[in-house]
């Protein structure tokens, strides 16, 4: 083979793999929803100045840039609650991040009071972890682009249960082949994540969290959800239907502090 032919033939085949690797769609993220159980207003205030100095800056210093802090628009007060959102690049990543925080000195003085408190003196009642996939047709998560306070800002996350593992599997392909997904971005929804849960108290399942200025722009977005011709006609397929056995929704407020 000749020098200028070869040349030629590396640089097609140079050419081919950039351009594969340009099409190459982001990797699927894998999402922690980590929730806080409390029984008081202490409890709830040791936590938060826990996350605020201590815990997201150390997610922040372990290349973890945004961390989502949520608190219920109407908390139980038997069973005060906060939650967590917190993305990964990986599952390696989930796995590693107790080892890297347990290596972080200044998470360690920061926290103390939480990290080091006695059993008899803890900060919480309970932790609830559930972990998630995102979707296909939605891999990476998504910050919402307000302007408005965050005390007036409603993020909705919902779950939906499936009565069984097909009817589940049939629900996220209804999202992703079904292109319901389109319809919450073209209705302006705002949608910073969906996932199918791996692993979580209620199964199969999977949850999403969609945003809104406030309540009055949450409720007028689901009114023109439930009258669209495409909701209409995506619902209406015989193929999707009875794949949610319960759907549970928390109306949620990003605190100060959270960086979604």
């Amino acid at each position: 083979m000749k020098y200028s032919t070869l040349c030629l033939f590396f640089c097609l085949l140079t050419g081919l793999f950039n351009h594969a690797s340009a099409a190459t769609p982001p990797g699927r993220e894998f999402y922690q929803i980590k929730i806080y159980h409390l029984k008081t207003e202490l409890q709830v205030q040791r936590v938060d100045s826990f996350l605020s100095a201590a815990y997201l800056p150390a997610l922040h210093r372990a290349g973890i840039p945004k961390v989502g802090v949520f608190k219920p628009i109407q908390q139980d007060t038997a069973d005060l609650k906060i939650y967590l959102l917190i993305p990964f690049r990986s599952l390696e990543q989930f796995e590693k991040l107790p080892a890297v925080l347990e290596k972080d000195a200044v998470l360690a003085k920061a926290g103390a009071s939480y990290i080091d408190a006695a059993y008899n003196d803890v900060p919480y009642t309970r932790l609830e972890t559930i972990l998630l996939k995102a979707f296909r047709d939605h891999p990476m998560l998504q910050l919402p682009n307000f302007t408005g306070p965050k005390s007036d800002r409603v993020y909705e996350l919902r779950s939906y249960e499936g009565p069984t593992e097909k009817y589940y599997v049939n629900k996220v392909k209804m999202f992703n082949e079904g292109d319901e997904i389109g319809l919450f971005r073209r209705l302006g929804f705002n949608a910073v994540f969906y996932g199918e849960v791996i692993a979580g108290s209620s199964m199969p399942n999977l949850m999403y969290m969609t945003t809104f200025k406030d309540r009055a722009d949450r409720d007028a977005h689901w009114k023109a959800f439930g009258a669209d011709p495409e909701w209409k006609k995506l619902s209406a397929l015989q193929e999707y239907k009875n794949n949610v056995s319960r759907n549970t929704q928390y109306f949620l407020r990003p605190v100060e502090y959270s960086d979604i």
